[in-house]
């Protein structure tokens, strides 16, 4: 028995092209969602660095500025400052025109974007151990696990781009971009779950429930392993499994976009 392929398979066709438009779909809401996060990001603590109020980053940090410490406050400042520059460029790393039609400009980009994020996640260790964090242990861990993927998956990109395996280097390089953004992600996901549940079910009073434990680490695993589940369905999966995959991802799309308007509206504009 011979198998339709794709080409003459309209269901395997219709199928696969919803996936596609399903990934742009999630791409362009996570865009716009990040550089919301990224004009809050400047207004608010470089609203207050550029007028001498860095205690108003305690507003909104455990263990933010601290008067007189001067390396951890150097290395917050840093980890703040090289945010907005890194979520900026990972966006445009992914956009498949620069890529087509401005390598150049790609392949510096994509340097400077693989080696500040290796930056900040030293930084950002750092900072959660020597200044703290909320969420308690839970927390820390979470964010000192995604800081040690990050560089382990941005050296395999900047070393696999080095060796000239671009298909290997494209799939480190998506994975990097997903474990950058975990930051955003559960900022993202913790709205989504208190929007769906109408209230803060599972946070804790210490900002330390079950949900936040489990975030603490899903904020940027279970987007990983949605990658690689995309990446592989997109591959090699049959046209029902595409199928199902896109309207998975489309629904997970939603999702996020309920909690990027859950974050505009009860975290970000709300401190403007």
């Amino acid at each position: 028995m011979t198998i339709p392929s794709v080409d003459s398979d309209p269901f395997a066709r219709a199928a696969l092209k919803a996936l596609g438009s399903a990934g742009r779909f999630w791409y362009l809401t996570a865009a716009a969602g990040q550089i919301l996060f990224l004009a809050y990001v400047a207004a608010f603590y470089g609203g207050a660095a550029a007028t001498g109020n860095f205690q108003k980053w305690n507003e909104v940090l455990v263990g933010g500025y601290v008067a007189g410490g001067h390396v951890g406050n150097i290395a917050l400042a840093a980890h703040l400052l090289l945010a907005v520059v890194i979520i900026a460029g990972g966006l445009l790393q992914l956009i498949p025109w620069l890529r087509a039609r401005a390598l150049p400009f790609h392949r510096w980009n994509g340097r400077l974007y693989l080696g500040l994020a290796m930056i900040a996640a030293l930084t950002g260790i750092y900072m959660v151990w020597t200044r703290g964090t909320a969420g308690g242990l839970a927390m820390r861990a979470g964010i000192s696990l995604n800081g040690v993927l990050i560089l382990v998956c941005a050296a395999m990109a900047w070393i696999r781009a080095r060796q000239g395996r671009i298909d290997a280097h494209r799939r480190w390089a998506m994975r990097s971009f997903i474990l950058i953004s975990g930051v955003w992600f559960f900022r993202v996901g913790l709205m989504a779950w208190i929007l769906a549940n109408q209230g803060p079910a599972g946070i804790g009073d210490d900002f330390d429930g079950p949900f936040v434990r489990f975030w603490a680490y899903g904020c940027y695993l279970v987007p990983l392993i949605g990658l690689e589940v995309y990446r592989r369905v997109q591959s090699s999966a049959g046209a029902r499994t595409r199928a199902a995959t896109a309207i998975g991802l489309t629904l997970l799309t939603l999702l996020q976009a309920l909690g990027i308007f859950g974050a505009v509206v009860g975290m970000w504009l709300p401190r403007l």
